[in-house]
């Protein structure tokens, strides 16, 4: 991609819903934003990472908090723009471009939206490669670096600046302020010269996005849209089956839970157990592990293959549960540290899910 256009807002979000692996935010809401500031300002140019200087600044933006509460409380276009505006006096450079902080949902959209109001390029990359819970789990915090300055910004005008001390301390002050906040807030950090975005951004992660969209909505007689898809990701399919069962609770900021699947067509006698914190986290086949953080699971409707956030996982609902390889980078002992199972309180040690495919996976409660 060249520009993003409006044209581009019908397929840039199905895929960065897929990629989010059910967190990032709410699709659809970060596609009006989008599209409100595109028509409202004009199409946002697209700068790919090796057409970044060394020393143009660059601003990850994105939204922070749980995605049961955002998706209450939509964010003004002021709201958006506000920790930009904010920390433009922190930097004697301009700012000459804006970045994605994951690709996922509406995190990837709403930094379009603010690119187009600010009348800026946006980066071809994110710091994630998928979506996380956790603001410190970011490429940039594997490499060594860490967020010097945050900006922070809320429905009712509240503008926060902070300097912390590192990203894992950045993370605490951010989630205690986003509580305050209601539960929701807008976020600037990791704001990094264009030779650091260079080392650690993911690259091309806006245009897989565009083209993955593409894929699950074309039509094709005699191949399925998911399986084509697979096959461009490296991925495996891990479950087809209908919610039995579905857990879902705002816990310190985030939404976390669980759901249940009972298998369908020829795995009738087989479950599935989804666990989450925003997004999909692990899941459990029968009790064997089939996949977990830091690779990506995702939820597909079994009908149309469209990619499923958390928040929108409902009793009775069919789906393809999917499973992609992560980012090199997460697969690193710091990535698997930073983001691994473990982090999150499963006891298991991580396994990339193409040995987990082709192996017997260990049984854990």
């Amino acid at each position: 991609m060249k520009w993003i256009t409006v044209e581009d807002l019908e397929n840039i979000p199905i895929g960065a819903t897929l990629l989010g692996t059910g967190g990032g935010g709410d699709p659809f809401v970060g596609k009006l934003m989008a599209l409100q500031a595109i028509q409202k300002y004009g199409p946002v140019k697209v700068l790919q990472l090796d057409e970044l200087n060394d020393d143009d600044l660059v601003m990850p933006v994105g939204s922070i908090g749980a995605p049961s509460v955002s998706n209450e409380k939509i964010a003004s276009e002021e709201e958006i723009y506000a920790p930009a505006e904010v920390l433009k006096e922190f930097f004697p450079e301009r700012t000459q471009a804006i970045m994605p902080i994951e690709i996922g949902g509406g995190n990837s959209l709403l930094p379009i939206a603010c690119a187009a109001k600010m009348g800026l390029p946006i980066v071809d990359a994110d710091a994630m490669g998928r979506a996380f819970p956790e603001s410190q789990m970011v490429t940039f915090f594997l490499k060594g670096y860490q967020p010097e300055i945050v900006a922070m910004a809320d429905s009712q005008g509240n503008r926060i600046v902070y300097y912390p001390k590192d990203g894992e301390w950045s993370e605490k002050i951010a989630r205690s302020i986003t509580d305050v906040m209601g539960g929701s807030a807008n976020m600037v950090d990791n704001v990094f010269p264009g030779k650091i975005v260079k080392e650690c951004g993911i690259g091309g992660t806006l245009t897989l996005a565009k083209k993955i969209g593409e894929e699950l909505t074309s039509f094709s007689e005699t191949t399925s849209p998911v399986n084509r898809l697979l096959t461009i990701l490296n991925g495996f399919s891990l479950f087809e089956g209908k919610i039995n069962h579905i857990e879902r609770n705002v816990e310190g900021g985030f939404t976390k839970g669980r759901a249940t699947l009972a298998g369908i067509s020829g795995n009738k006698n087989e479950t599935l157990e989804l666990l989450f914190q925003n997004e999909l986290l692990l899941a459990k086949k029968d009790g064997a592990v089939l996949a977990s953080t830091p690779d990506l699971i995702c939820a597909l409707d079994y009908e149309t293959g469209r990619p499923i956030t958390t928040e929108t996982l409902r009793y009775g609902s069919r789906i393809h549960v999917i499973a992609l390889p992560s980012d090199p980078k997460w697969r690193t002992e710091k990535g698997i540290d930073v983001a691994g199972p473990k982090y999150f309180g499963y006891d298991i040690e991580f396994k990339p899910v193409e040995e987990l495919m082709g192996e017997k996976s260990i049984c854990i409660d």
